[in-house]
C-alpha cells in the first residue's frame, strides 16, 4: 500500500459534518489566524525560496562558527562558538522561539540542510515524479525507518548523553565543534539512507526536547477545516505535489492535533490545494495529550537536566562541579558517581516517584478502573510544563551574568585580539545580578500553577466529577509542589 492509499483509508473513518457556528478543527478555544491577518506573511511563506533563504544565512553562521571552534581561541568565554550558541542561542531558543513560536528554529536549522539536497537534488524547485508513493521524484535509498525505532527513545538517550559531558560541551570549543559536526555529517547520511527527515524525527538530540516543548507554544499550524481534508483527494500535503516537497516529518495536516513533530517547513502551505491550512495564535500550554512512554520519559529528563545544570553551572556545589567537569579535575570516580546520579533520577527515580503518586491518586479516587498507563501518560504533561519554566528561569541568570562576553566576541570572534565592533574590550559586568532571583521565583511559580491545572484538568476529564479529580491529581500536585520548591530553594536559597 502507498502512501496516498494510507492516507485516503484513515481520512475515510474520520467522522464528517460540521457543528455550527464554526468549522470543525482540532484547535479549541481563542485563536487567530496570522495568514489571514498577515496576507504578506502567507506571501512569504509560499515563495518556493522561502525555507532556502532562511536557512542559508542560518547554514554560513554555522560554519563560522564551526571555523571558530576549530582555529580559534580554546578559552569557552573567548570564542563565539560557546558565547553564542550556549548561552545567546540557548537563552532565545528556550525563552522566546519555543514558548511563543512552537518549532520555529527546524525552519532555519541547518543540520539537514544537505541532507535535503541529497533527496531531492533541488534547492529551491520542486521536482515531480513518483517516489514510494509520493508525488515527487526523490533520490537516496528511501528506505523506511525500523517501526521499533519509530518513537523518541534514541533522542532521549542521545541528548541525556551530551548533557551528562555538559561541562565540556558548554566550555571548551573543540567539543562543541566534534558535536555539531558530527551531527551535520549524521544528518546527511541518513537523508542518503532514510526517507523524509528521519534524523531530525528520531534521532536528532535537539529535536527531542522542541518537540516536547513545542506542547506548550502560542503557535500552530493546522487544517482551517477538517471536513475539507476529508473530502481531499491528492493529500498534497503529505504526498507532495508540483507546488511543494512532500511532507519530510511525514505529517498529513488532516490528522495533525499536536505541535511535537510539525518542523514548520511550510511545504505543506504550498501544496495545499484548497488553501486549508493557517497559522494559528492560540492560548499557552494547548497541547496536552502525551502519546507514549517516550514522550513521558523526555519530560523526565529535562526536568532532572534542568537540576542538574542548575547545580553544577550556578549553584554553590563545588564537590559537585569538580565531579561533572571531569575534563578539568580528572576525577573519574568522581564523574562516575555525578553521571550514575544524574541518569538513575532521569530514568528511575524520578519516574518511579511520580508512578507512586499516581497509584496513590488512583486509590484516593477509587477508580481503579482507570488504567495505570493511562493515568500516568496522561499526568505525565504536567512536567512539560514544569519543565520549561524551570528551563526558562535556568537560563536568565546565564544571559544576565554573561551577557558582557557576547560583545566580547562579536569584535573577537576568534579570541585573537581582534577589536572589530570596538566591544572587545568591554569588561566583564553582570547585568542587574541582584535581580535574578526576583525573575527566577515567579517563572518557578508560574511553572507550578500549568502543571497543577492541567493535572486536574486532565482528571476531571476521566472522572467527570471535581470532588473525585481533586482526589487523583492531589498527589502528583504535591510532587510538582515539593519540586517547585527544591527549585526555588536552589535558586533564590
Amino acid at each position: 500500500m502507498n502512501a496516498l492509499e494510507t492516507i485516503e483509508r484513515r481520512s475515510a473513518a474520520a467522522p464528517t459534518g460540521l457543528p455550527e457556528p464554526s468549522k470543525r478543527t482540532f484547535l479549541t478555544g481563542r485563536r487567530m489566524e496570522l495568514f489571514e491577518k498577515f496576507p504578506r506573511l502567507y506571501w512569504l511563506v509560499t515563495r518556493r525560496w522561502f525555507q532556502f533563504a532562511v536557512v542559508v544565512p542560518n547554514l554560513l553562521f554555522f560554519y563560522a562558527f564551526l571555523i571558530a571552534g576549530v582555529f580559534g581561541s580554546p578559552v569557552g568565554n573567548r570564542n563565539i562558538i560557546i558565547i553564542f550558541i550556549w548561552i545567546l542561542w540557548w537563552f532565545a531558543l528556550i525563552t522566546a522561539l519555543v514558548p511563543f513560536a512552537s518549532r520555529v528554529w527546524c525552519t532555519v536549522c541547518p543540520l539537514p540542510f544537505f541532507g535535503d539536497w541529497i533527496q531531492r537534488r533541488a534547492l529551491i524547485n520542486v521536482r515531480t515524479g513518483r517516489t514510494c508513493g509520493l508525488q515527487n521524484q526523490m533520490y537516496g535509498l528511501n528506505k523506511k525507518w525500523p517501526k521499533a525505532l519509530s518513537n523518541i527513545w534514541l533522542q532521549n538517550i542521545a541528548f541525556l548523553g551530551l548533557c551528562t559531558f555538559s561541562a565540556m560541551l558548554v566550555t571548551r570549543p573543540i567539543v562543541t565543534v566534534w558535536v555539531l559536526g558530527s551531527l551535520i555529517v549524521l544528518a546527511a547520511l541518513m537523508a542518503g539512507v532514510f526517507r523524509g527527515r528521519t534524523f531530525c524525527n528520531y534521532v536528532c538530540p535537539i529535536s527531542g526536547f522542541l518537540s516536547l516543548f513545542s506542547m506548550t507554544s502560542t503557535l500552530a499550524l493546522r487544517s482551517k477545516d477538517l471536513d475539507v481534508c476529508a473530502k481531499c483527494k491528492t493529500k498534497s500535503c503529505s504526498v507532495g505535489s508540483d507546488k511543494g516537497w512532500a511532507c519530510p516529518w511525514g505529517i498529513y495536516m488532516g490528522k495533525l492535533d499536536r505541535n511535537n513533530y510539525c518542523g514548520l517547513c511550510m511545504e505543506c502551505v504550498k501544496s495545499c490545494p484548497n488553501d486549508n491550512i493557517g497559522l494559528f495564535l492560540r492560548p499557552a500550554m494547548s497541547d496536552t495529550r502525551i502519546k507514549g512512554y517516550d514522550e513521558s520519559w523526555k519530560a523526565f529528563i529535562m526536568l532532572t537536566l534542568a537540576a542538574a545544570y542548575s547545580i553544577v553551572l550556578l549553584g554553590p556545589y563545588g564537590i559537585v562541579k569538580d565531579f561533572a567537569n571531569v575534563a578539568e579535575v580528572g576525577d573519574w570516580k568522581g564523574f562516575g558517581i555525578y553521571a550514575g546520579g544524574l541518569w538513575l533520577t532521569a530514568l528511575a527515580a524520578l519516574p518511579a516517584a511520580f508512578a507512586a503518586c499516581v497509584w496513590i491518586g488512583r486509590r484516593l479516587a477509587g477508580r481503579s478502573d482507570l488504567g495505570q498507563k493511562e493515568i500516568f501518560l496522561g499526568l505525565s504533561y504536567v512536567f512539560v510544563p514544569m519543565g520549561l519554566l524551570a528551563w526558562i528561569a535556568f537560563s536568565f541568570p546565564l544571559i544576565m551574568i554573561n551577557g558582557s562576553y557576547i560583545l566580547n566576541v562579536m569584535s573577537d570572534p576568534m579570541g585573537r585580539g581582534w577589536d572589530l565592533f570596538r566591544t572587545a574590550q568591554i569588561h566583564w559586568s553582570p547585568i542587574l545580578p541582584e535581580y535574578v532571583g526576583c525573575i527566577q521565583a515567579p517563572l518557578l511559580f508560574l511553572g507550578a500553577f500549568y502543571a497543577i491545572r492541567a493535572g486536574y484538568r486532565f482528571a476531571l476529564e476521566k472522572t467527570g466529577t471535581p470532588a473525585v479529580a481533586v482526589r487523583l491529581a492531589a498527589p502528583v500536585s504535591i510532587l510538582v509542589t515539593a519540586i517547585t520548591l527544591a527549585f526555588l530553594k536552589l535558586f533564590v536559597g
